[in-house]
Protein backbone atom coordinates (compact mmCIF):
# COMPACT_ATOMS: atom_id res chain seq x y z
CA UNK A 1 0.00 0.00 0.00
CA UNK A 2 2.84 2.50 1.05
CA UNK A 3 4.35 2.18 -2.50
CA UNK A 4 1.12 2.51 -4.16
CA UNK A 5 0.96 6.22 -3.23
CA UNK A 6 4.38 7.48 -3.77
CA UNK A 7 4.40 10.83 -5.90
CA UNK A 8 6.01 8.80 -8.45
CA UNK A 9 3.35 5.99 -8.80
CA UNK A 10 0.39 7.05 -10.90
CA UNK A 11 -1.99 6.80 -7.86
CA UNK A 12 0.35 8.59 -6.21
CA UNK A 13 0.22 11.34 -9.02
CA UNK A 14 -3.74 10.99 -8.74
CA UNK A 15 -3.96 11.66 -5.17
CA UNK A 16 -1.42 14.31 -4.78
CA UNK A 17 -3.41 15.91 -7.19
CA UNK A 18 -6.59 15.93 -5.28
CA UNK A 19 -4.98 17.01 -2.23
CA UNK A 20 -3.34 20.18 -3.99
CA UNK A 21 -6.55 21.03 -5.53
CA UNK A 22 -8.49 20.93 -1.75
CA UNK A 23 -5.36 22.90 -0.51
CA UNK A 24 -5.86 25.38 -3.64
CA UNK A 25 -9.60 25.53 -2.59
CA UNK A 26 -9.12 26.67 1.13
CA UNK A 27 -6.50 29.19 -0.04
CA UNK A 28 -9.47 30.25 -2.29
CA UNK A 29 -11.90 30.43 0.76
CA UNK A 30 -9.86 32.40 3.13
CA UNK A 31 -8.37 34.65 0.76
CA UNK A 32 -11.39 35.61 -1.16
CA UNK A 33 -14.15 35.19 1.34
CA UNK A 34 -12.93 38.58 3.04
CA UNK A 35 -12.93 40.55 0.11
CA UNK A 36 -17.09 39.77 -1.04
CA UNK A 37 -17.31 40.40 2.91
CA UNK A 38 -15.66 44.35 2.14
CA UNK A 39 -17.86 44.21 -1.34
CA UNK A 40 -21.08 43.61 0.44
CA UNK A 41 -20.70 46.36 3.09
CA UNK A 42 -19.22 48.39 0.35
CA UNK A 43 -22.13 48.28 -2.30
CA UNK A 44 -25.11 47.27 0.99
CA UNK A 45 -25.37 44.30 -0.06
CA UNK A 46 -24.62 42.12 2.81
CA UNK A 47 -28.29 40.69 3.38
CA UNK A 48 -28.38 39.62 -0.01
CA UNK A 49 -24.55 37.96 -0.29
CA UNK A 50 -25.49 35.99 2.53
CA UNK A 51 -29.12 34.53 1.21
CA UNK A 52 -28.15 30.90 1.08
CA UNK A 53 -28.27 30.32 -2.83
CA UNK A 54 -25.51 33.49 -3.36
CA UNK A 55 -23.71 32.43 -0.23
CA UNK A 56 -23.15 28.79 -1.72
CA UNK A 57 -22.09 30.11 -5.24
CA UNK A 58 -19.67 32.86 -3.69
CA UNK A 59 -18.42 29.90 -1.18
CA UNK A 60 -18.07 27.68 -5.11
CA UNK A 61 -16.31 30.71 -6.85
CA UNK A 62 -14.01 31.18 -4.33
CA UNK A 63 -13.09 27.76 -4.37
CA UNK A 64 -12.90 27.41 -8.21
CA UNK A 65 -10.54 30.63 -9.03
CA UNK A 66 -7.65 29.36 -6.87
CA UNK A 67 -8.25 25.69 -7.97
CA UNK A 68 -8.61 26.63 -11.45
CA UNK A 69 -5.61 28.57 -11.44
CA UNK A 70 -3.30 26.51 -9.69
CA UNK A 71 -4.72 23.53 -12.42
CA UNK A 72 -3.45 25.81 -15.33
CA UNK A 73 -0.17 26.71 -13.57
CA UNK A 74 -0.05 22.67 -13.26
CA UNK A 75 -0.29 22.64 -16.77
CA UNK A 76 -3.96 21.19 -17.09
CA UNK A 77 -5.89 22.24 -20.11
CA UNK A 78 -8.81 24.45 -20.28
CA UNK A 79 -11.93 21.58 -20.39
CA UNK A 80 -10.13 19.66 -17.43
CA UNK A 81 -9.87 22.81 -15.56
CA UNK A 82 -13.54 23.90 -17.08
CA UNK A 83 -15.08 20.05 -15.54
CA UNK A 84 -13.21 20.32 -12.26
CA UNK A 85 -14.90 24.09 -11.73
CA UNK A 86 -18.19 22.02 -11.96
CA UNK A 87 -17.56 20.02 -9.45
CA UNK A 88 -17.34 22.67 -7.08
CA UNK A 89 -20.79 24.32 -8.23
CA UNK A 90 -22.59 20.92 -9.34
CA UNK A 91 -23.61 19.75 -5.62
CA UNK A 92 -24.51 23.19 -4.45
CA UNK A 93 -26.76 23.62 -7.24
CA UNK A 94 -27.97 20.02 -6.68
CA UNK A 95 -29.58 20.94 -3.19
CA UNK A 96 -31.31 24.08 -4.02
CA UNK A 97 -34.48 22.03 -4.92
CA UNK A 98 -34.79 20.44 -1.62
CA UNK A 99 -34.30 23.75 0.38
CA UNK A 100 -36.86 25.51 -1.57
CA UNK A 101 -39.32 22.58 -1.06
CA UNK A 102 -38.26 23.00 2.25
CA UNK A 103 -36.63 19.52 2.98
CA UNK A 104 -33.73 20.72 4.09
CA UNK A 105 -32.19 23.88 5.78
CA UNK A 106 -29.88 26.63 4.73
CA UNK A 107 -27.17 24.84 6.76
CA UNK A 108 -27.74 21.43 5.28
CA UNK A 109 -26.55 23.02 1.63
CA UNK A 110 -23.85 24.29 3.00
CA UNK A 111 -22.10 21.66 4.69
CA UNK A 112 -23.61 18.78 1.72
CA UNK A 113 -22.76 21.08 -0.66
CA UNK A 114 -18.89 21.00 0.63
CA UNK A 115 -19.27 17.09 1.60
CA UNK A 116 -20.68 16.07 -2.28
CA UNK A 117 -17.81 18.20 -3.82
CA UNK A 118 -15.69 16.27 -2.99
CA UNK A 119 -16.62 12.94 -4.84
CA UNK A 120 -17.74 15.38 -7.69
CA UNK A 121 -13.88 16.11 -7.63
CA UNK A 122 -13.02 12.72 -8.01
CA UNK A 123 -15.25 11.61 -10.37
CA UNK A 124 -14.09 14.34 -12.46
CA UNK A 125 -10.82 13.01 -12.14
CA UNK A 126 -11.65 9.46 -12.76
CA UNK A 127 -13.04 10.97 -16.14
CA UNK A 128 -9.46 11.86 -16.70
CA UNK A 129 -7.54 8.84 -15.24
CA UNK A 130 -4.45 9.16 -17.73
CA UNK A 131 -4.08 13.39 -16.79
CA UNK A 132 -4.50 13.25 -13.25
CA UNK A 133 -1.94 9.77 -13.13
CA UNK A 134 1.01 11.54 -14.42
CA UNK A 135 0.04 12.05 -18.06
CA UNK A 136 -0.55 15.48 -17.90
CA UNK A 137 -0.59 17.54 -21.26
CA UNK A 138 2.30 19.45 -21.88
CA UNK A 139 0.21 22.18 -23.24
CA UNK A 140 -1.22 24.86 -20.60
CA UNK A 141 -3.67 25.66 -23.66
CA UNK A 142 -4.73 21.98 -24.46
CA UNK A 143 -8.23 21.34 -24.62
Amino acid sequence: MKTLLRPTTPTGHFVRHYLEMVVAMVVGMVALGPLWSLAGDAFGLTELLHAPEPAALIMATNMSVAMCAWMRIRGHGRRATLEMAAAMYLPFVVLFPPLWAGLVSEGTVMVGGHVLMLPAMAVAMLLRRAEYTGHCPARPDAG
